[in-house]
């Protein structure tokens, strides 16, 4: 009488079983669907671009033909001519995109720090610094990089007052210098830098700061050994985001510096593009660019990634 009984019960937890599984494979199929669009988007609009710039890099401008017409080929030597070329323009761009970078977290991690933890009971005051942060969003780019044209020209304030404390010299200028440049990316790109530390740092228990102090720690070693290690992930992600397109800008160049010695690699491909008309060596260009700062990223992962800093 037990097999019956057993067999009867086996084909239940079969049923439950299949019932599961079906289950499961509906919830799969539901995941599909909804991951689609966002897939569709990442091929049209990223993949078959960087396989359509990767094709126009190595194409070729056959003899006698025209200015802007040139036909498919394998001419990998773009990349190397395009290389030999503009190489001092490449490492620029990186050198610059550091430094603001450097320079956006120096300034930026107190900001973040002030708004969001020392600021965390006055709401008012913190929304009022928050609006400030995210004002420069409303108005264009190209408007906030003219407005430190006018900043630091021979006749405003820091101009004058530089060269009345003697760091500037009298025939001196900051226009059209690595200074400019540098200085026009870390303001544009600051807030690309405080607001993933805020987001970061509004989540801190403030608790753990009590505690640290309860422990006999100071200031410095609470904030050493327990507010940085938190913020991590924030400073993680603010580098990435401040970093990335600094190194390929060119309207910061373009306006601040405008010379030999303040070009980026971002002009040298808008050059190719729009007024030397070659196709291919922008692409090259562009090309080697995503593939630097894609190298560059993954070994910042790798070596300086969130579980190392924790």
């Amino acid at each position: 009488m037990s097999s019956p009984v057993m067999t009867k019960e086996g084909k239940v937890r079969d049923l439950r079983s299949k019932e599961e599984i079906r289950a499961e494979r509906r919830k799969g199929r539901t995941g599909v669907y909804l991951v689609l669009p966002g897939l569709l988007v990442l091929v049209l609009f990223f993949a078959l671009p960087v396989v359509v710039l990767l094709a126009m890099s190595l194409y070729t401008r056959p003899p006698g033909a025209e200015i802007g017409q040139f036909v498919p080929a394998l001419q990998f030597s773009n990349y190397a001519t395009v290389l030999g070329a503009y190489w001092p323009e490449l490492m620029r761009s990186f050198g610059f995109a550091l430094i603001a970078t450097t320079l956006a977290l120096i300034i930026g991690y107190p900001m973040a720090y002030l708004v969001a933890v020392r600021l965390r009971e006055r709401k008012l005051l913190q929304g009022i610094l928050l609006v400030l942060l995210i004002a420069p969003f409303f108005s264009s780019f190209i408007l906030r990089t003219q407005s430190w044209k006018q900043i630091l020209a021979d006749e405003g304030f820091v101009a004058q007052t530089l060269k009345a404390v003697g760091l500037l010299a009298s025939d001196g200028h900051l226009t059209a210098t690595a200074f400019a440049v540098v200085a026009g990316l870390t303001y544009n790109f600051l807030p690309f830098m405080v607001l993933p530390i805020y987001a970061n740092l509004e989540r801190l228990d403030t608790r753990l700061l009590e505690a640290a102090g309860d422990l006999y720690a100071s200031p410095l070693t609470t904030f050493r050994k327990v507010t940085l290690p938190l913020s991590a992930p924030g400073v993680f992600a603010g580098t990435l985001l401040t970093f990335i397109p600094a190194a390929g800008d060119y309207v910061n160049a373009a306006l601040l510096g405008n010379n030999r010695n303040t070009t980026m690699i971002g002009q040298v491909i808008d050059s190719r593009f729009f007024r030397v008309i070659d196709y291919p060596g922008a692409a090259a260009l562009s090309f080697v660019l995503m593939v630097s700062i894609l190298i560059l990223v993954t070994v910042y992962i790798r070596k300086f990634g969130t579980k190392d800093l924790m």
